[in-house]
């Protein structure tokens, strides 16, 4: 069944006519790191993302998470879709920041055991892959005019001070596996904190 549109095309609109602390809640924390990771459709707006960002981020990343809170609704009332999502705490704290990673959850459509990672930091995009692959989790690169590629300019993962990030499309039954099972979650979400890292050293050797 195709998805329906977005209910709101911009943070300031869905702010009108939602409450916050009912409708929706902000978790940020700003670690004075390089790195940081969001969940800009968490809580039950995609399923887990929320969960996986944390483990991402453990004790050191900075993280910011976009959580709709009623199990009971849709997921488009909530979605503000990522080329214009402009909620000003997220803005800000990514704006400032080198490396960006944004975790999404995806359906499944007809692949449900493969993260699909994008943006336009490439060769994080690359290490991210090759780290969750030799974890044991199937992993691809997505590239300019595939679907979910991120590679937008005005995607919230490529705003970052380098104006490139990655995007990691989850499917709903990798999610799922993940939040029941806590030590597939510690070694997905390490596998990718292990090739954040190592990115990070890269560039900060340049």
């Amino acid at each position: 069944m195709k998805r329906q549109p977005d209910r709101y095309g911009s943070f300031s609109a869905l702010r009108e006519h939602e409450a916050e602390g009912v409708d929706y809640r902000i978790r940020i924390e700003d670690r004075s790191s390089r790195v940081v990771v969001i969940a800009p459709h968490g809580g039950f707006i995609e399923p887990a993302t929320s969960q996986i960002t944390l483990e991402i981020a453990a004790e050191s990343f900075s993280f910011y998470c976009f959580e709709g809170l009623a199990t009971d609704r849709s997921h488009h009332e909530l979605h503000v879709t990522s080329e214009r999502f402009d909620e000003p705490m997220a803005l800000g704290l990514v704006s400032k920041s080198p490396i960006v990673v944004a975790i999404h959850g995806r359906t499944d459509r007809g692949d449900p055991e493969t993260s699909w990672v994008g943006g336009l930091d490439t060769a994080l995009r690359d290490l991210i892959v090759q780290a969750l692959r030799e974890d044991g989790f199937a992993a691809v690169a997505r590239a300019k005019g595939e679907a979910l590629a991120g590679t937008a300019a005005g995607n919230i993962c490529n705003r970052g001070s380098r104006n490139a990030g990655v995007q990691l499309e989850i499917p709903r039954c990798v999610r799922d596996t993940l939040v029941s099972d806590d030590e597939k979650l510690r070694r997905y979400a390490g596998s990718v904190r292990q090739a954040v890292e190592r990115h990070n050293r890269i560039l900060a050797a340049d």
